[in-house]
């Protein structure tokens, strides 16, 4: 009996079968595992899978352990990692001007551009990727240590150096000696007089301090065309103080630095311009109370000095 049903189905039919049924088990087993083989994200309930570098995303997931629309980056842009970011980074440009850099590696949709310093360069600072490149030492005597990317030109000594280290470590102390007993004499001379005016005039001296610690009150006038000269004398770092105390958010600041890259000036003047929209026409006068309660009166009189000059209009 067991014969005949073992010639009924042939050994090539039942091993067919038997591999139909791995290949299920297999397809089944990798269907109930997770798919996002770069990480996962919640949204709205449901978590998806990260789009991979070089991408960004366009559309969430709409149903669990499911990747959204995800698109390449533009050309000149980048993501490095996996990321649920709906765009993707700049790339670093190596062409600022005066910067001495050239492209090592190129930008491509999951990597950022590489720089090198240009050929006779070299970088002197620790920070890396290198941001400025200065040229290399020219020697007259001959080279010790030729030039590298990391390291300037050792040149050999001139004959008759070590005699000169000797003379100038015998002058410079003793410069250096009579300078500091100068100073102190300076010092004292300034002291005794400065004391001798307080007794003379100290009515004069106390209107004086007072005027000083007077605070400055600027015209209320149209802030726009002095945004320039303004942004030339406000540094970056007062600037994101003045941002912050009208409650400018900080990623806003930081768009600003990044659509400006390596070109702080334009940076400045971007966020000076969100700024001045925000305060309306108190613009110029609040700018100038924040940066004097900051502790910047130098600044705030600066600013003040800008928005004095002739052909001010009312706001």
């Amino acid at each position: 009996m067991i014969a005949a049903e073992s010639s009924r189905f042939p050994a090539w039919f039942i091993t067919l079968v038997l591999l139909t049924l791995l290949v299920s088990a297999a397809s089944s087993s990798g269907q109930n595992g997770s798919h996002c083989i770069d990480g996962t994200y919640d949204h709205e309930g449901r978590t998806c899978c990260l789009c991979g570098a070089g991408l960004h995303l366009v559309e969430h997931c709409t149903t669990d352990l499911q990747i959204g629309k995800c698109q390449t980056c533009p050309k000149l842009e980048y993501s490095s990692h996996p990321n649920y970011e709906t765009s993707c980074e700049p790339c670093t440009s190596c062409s600022q001007p005066s910067a001495n850099l050239e492209v090592d590696e190129p930008c491509t949709p999951a990597r950022n551009t590489r720089c090198r310093c240009k050929e006779n360069h070299y970088c002197s600072s620790d920070i890396k990727p290198c941001i400025t490149c200065k040229p290399c030492k020219v020697c007259d005597e001959g080279i010790e240590v030729d030039c590298t990317p990391n390291s300037d030109t050792v040149c050999k000594e001139k004959i008759g150096d070590n005699k000169l280290w000797i003379i100038l470590g015998i002058i410079v102390p003793m410069l250096v000696i009579g300078l500091v007993v100068g100073l102190a004499v300076g010092l004292a001379c300034h002291w005794k007089r400065r004391r001798d005016r307080e007794r003379r005039h100290p009515v004069e001296l106390t209107d004086f301090t007072a005027a000083k610690s007077q605070l400055l009150r600027a015209p209320v006038v149209d802030l726009q065309p002095h945004l320039p000269d303004i942004a030339e004398v406000i540094g970056w770092n007062d600037m994101k103080v003045v941002a912050m105390y009208s409650s400018i958010q900080n990623p806003a600041i930081e768009e600003c630095q990044m659509n400006h890259p390596g070109n702080i000036q334009e940076a400045k003047l971007e966020l000076l311009k969100i700024w001045v929209e925000k305060n309306g026409r108190e613009a110029s006068r609040n700018i100038v109370q924040i940066l004097q309660s900051k502790g910047k009166r130098d600044t705030a009189e600066k600013v003040m000095d800008i928005l004095s000059r002739p052909n001010n209009n009312p706001a």
